[in-house]
């Protein structure tokens, strides 16, 4: 296994303009480990109550995913999120959340988990972050997600934490508070200070941008005609572009370049559908066609600037 998730495994409760269901697998680690078997093998380490039953441990096992460490309380329940999205698919309402055993998650590491060359850590307590990254074995790779109620709740332990990690991956707003600037460029700057050598930036629907000390980049997101739940894409994202780097193990700029375009076309699949059901259909050939159509919309020739073009 060449990539290490450690995170939520939950029952989500969904309605959006399109439809609504009422009990489907969801969490970050599973929408992750799903997008980054596509590439690499992918261990999840987890933790579930007796409600998590053989149909949900499928849709692991199907796509080769380790799941030999999720931890399994039998008089417990499973981490559990309601929400709901309005025409702004960008926004989600929480409507009910409870943590049942994932409250109480305490993830210890074997040995094999512990020499993982690339780590992913989902958004959990900051402090459990860094105890998992205590827990590694000079890992090639760390990289880490977070929220606002973490950057506003656990500010001092999540600066602690990102000393510790080489990637940060958040969305728009969480880089804006974390960096403390309305000024994505300015807030990327002052986030980079913090410890993290790479920070991604996840857009939703307007793309993704990539800040390093010296470099930038940043694309659109890839142009969906269905979407039908947004819930996952993140996590989805993140999963393919963590799973990209792991299975070319170089995780270079030119990597990150590409790996952040794969990360745009998981995520792409996941929003068609409610759950994990769009990824659980997903062909390779799919993720290539669209990969290479994302290339073609997004390519461009260079040119002599010269003033005859403006005459």
């Amino acid at each position: 296994m060449s990539v290490l998730v450690v995170g939520s495994v939950a029952f989500d409760a969904v309605k959006t303009p399109f439809g609504e269901r009422e009990k489907v697998l969801g969490g970050a680690a599973t929408y992750f480990s799903l997008a980054a078997s596509f590439f690499t093998g992918v261990k999840v380490i987890a933790v579930v109550g007796n409600d998590f039953t053989d149909t949900e441990r499928s849709v692991f096992l199907e796509r080769g995913i380790d799941i030999s460490e999720m931890q399994y309380v039998p008089d417990g329940k499973t981490f559990f999120w309601k929400g709901e999205y309005g025409y702004d698919l960008n926004t989600a309402h929480t409507l009910d959340t409870q943590l049942n055993v994932f409250g109480s998650f305490d993830p210890k590491l074997s040995d094999a988990a512990r020499n993982t060359p690339y780590l992913f850590l989902g958004n959990i307590l900051p402090g459990l972050q860094r105890t998992v990254r205590e827990q590694m074995n000079n890992p090639k790779l760390v990289a880490l997600d977070t929220m606002n109620y973490w950057i506003n709740s656990q500010r001092d332990s999540l600066l602690e934490t990102l000393k510790v990690i080489d990637m940060l991956l958040i969305n728009d707003a969480e880089a804006r508070e974390l960096g403390g600037s309305s000024n994505l460029i300015k807030a990327a700057q002052n986030i980079l200070q913090m410890g993290p050598k790479t920070l991604i930036v996840k857009r939703g629907e307007y793309g993704a941008a990539m800040f390093r000390e010296d470099s930038y980049f940043a694309t659109p997101a890839y142009p969906c005609e269905q979407v039908v739940d947004p819930t996952g894409a993140g996590d989805t994202f993140a999963g393919g572009f963590i799973g990209y780097l792991g299975a070319t193990n170089n995780p270079d700029e030119a990597a990150i370049r590409r790996a952040i375009i794969y990360g745009s076309v998981m995520a792409s699949f996941t929003v068609e559908d409610f759950s994990c059901d769009r990824l659980r259909r997903l062909k390779p050939e799919e993720i290539n066609e669209r990969f290479r159509h994302f290339k073609r919309i997004t390519h461009f020739e260079e040119v002599e600037f010269a003033h005859s073009i403006l005459a």
